[in-house]
């Protein structure tokens, strides 16, 4: 590769690894084209970018960032996933590691923060965002739902004593 391509795959690196939330090493020795495009398609569909990159470019830009533990992650054929979503990447990934066992994490970077193989692991197993903020939700509103019911209880008890009394005196009529 001339100069100036290198100069610049390592820019598009950079570049890609600061607007990323994370960025995730992959591992893929023996992996046939079919299972990369399904592998690219999957994470396409989630808004995730995967790339190969030439490991010494890779270290170039990692080393230029101060991020150079993540180099320290990438042995032999690595792809990276860029995305905006922490989970995502890594929960395709680990999802697709088990369907096709040559496909592993090694690492990545989050926010900054060089992450190794089990920080990967650890994300991925992680509820996704969607379900995190209905955890919230759901956590925020059950004291709100308790409160509608007993003060909806009120009113409905004493509809059922006046309903007694009622019922009493025609009784006793």
């Amino acid at each position: 590769m001339a100069k100036p391509e290198k100069i610049a795959s390592v820019a598009e690196f950079k570049e890609r690894l600061e607007a990323s939330e994370i960025a995730i090493v992959t591992q893929y020795v023996g992996i046939t084209v079919a299972q990369v495009t399904e592998l690219r398609v999957k994470l396409r569909e989630a808004g995730v970018e995967y790339k190969v990159y030439k490991n010494t470019l890779a270290r170039r830009a990692l080393a230029e960032l101060g991020l150079e533990g993540a180099a320290d992650t990438m042995n032999g054929p690595t792809a990276w996933a860029f995305s905006k979503d922490p989970v995502a990447p890594a929960k395709i990934l680990k999802e697709y590691g088990r369907l096709i066992k040559k496909v592993t994490m090694s690492g990545g970077v989050l926010n900054g923060r060089v992450l190794n193989a089990q920080d990967v692991q650890n994300l991925a197993d992680l509820p996704s965002r969607d379900q995190l903020l209905a955890i919230v939700v759901g956590t925020i509103a059950a004291p709100l739902r308790n409160t509608i019911g007993t003060l909806n209880a009120l009113p409905r008890n004493l509809v059922n004593v006046l309903d007694q009394i009622q019922k009493q005196k025609s009784e006793a009529a």
